[in-house]
């Protein structure tokens, strides 16, 4: 049975020498557990991993305009073989501010998680889209709740606004190549080990 670890190993790569992977999909359904448990797999195979997190760059003012920034600071030098470097968003006191810049060397495989990961945009330059879907909203925002603080509450609930539109339009879900999708966050991470029952 194939793993999600044997299917980015297998795609080709589309970003220089090196396999992207977006995983994408609402706020709420654990896809940074999913991307770390995925990357110690892959870490674990001897196979160098960068994880970057679309919540490193977003702010809730500007959730989707800053990719222009991902794409010339890191994508673009990445694919010619380039060490990146970005500029972090810090929400340590709850309320976003840019923070330090962070580089990124040139990894084997690197993990793009996080609300508008799989844009349209870029997906030429994937070689995976993983949807990660808890399918209540409810849940979802309870979830992102406890992982923010109840002062984050009413920028989550716009932020489900704000995504439940882009999804709507950019359509990720539609075309990703692996779709997990279930009630709770915790039954999908462990579902990095398993491909066979859930691509398509």
């Amino acid at each position: 049975m194939l793993t999600v670890a044997d299917a980015v190993l297998a795609a080709p790569p589309r970003l220089g020498d090196v396999r992207a992977l977006a995983v994408d999909g609402p706020s709420g359904s654990g896809k940074s557990s999913f991307a770390t448990r995925l990357a110690a797999e892959l870490t674990g195979r001897g196979v160098r991993v960068c994880v970057l997190a679309t919540d490193d760059i977003a702010t809730w003012a500007d959730p989707a305009g800053w990719w222009p920034r991902m794409v010339t600071g890191v994508l673009d030098p990445v694919r010619a073989g380039r060490a990146g470097r970005y500029r972090r968003t810090e929400w340590i006191t709850g309320v976003p501010r840019p923070g330090g810049f962070v580089d990124v060397p040139v990894p084997e495989v690197l993990i793009l998680e996080g609300v508008t990961s799989g844009r349209v945009s870029v997906r030429d330059r994937m070689s995976l889209l993983v949807w990660v879907e808890v399918t209540d909203p409810a849940v979802r925002l309870s979830s992102a709740v406890a992982r923010d603080g109840p002062d984050s509450r009413a920028d989550l609930e716009n932020w489900q606004e704000f995504e439940r539109g882009w999804f709507a339009v950019d359509t990720p879900e539609a075309v990703a190549d692996i779709r997990l999708v279930g009630p709770r966050p915790e039954l999908l991470t462990p579902l990095v080990r398993v491909v066979s029952d859930t691509s398509g």
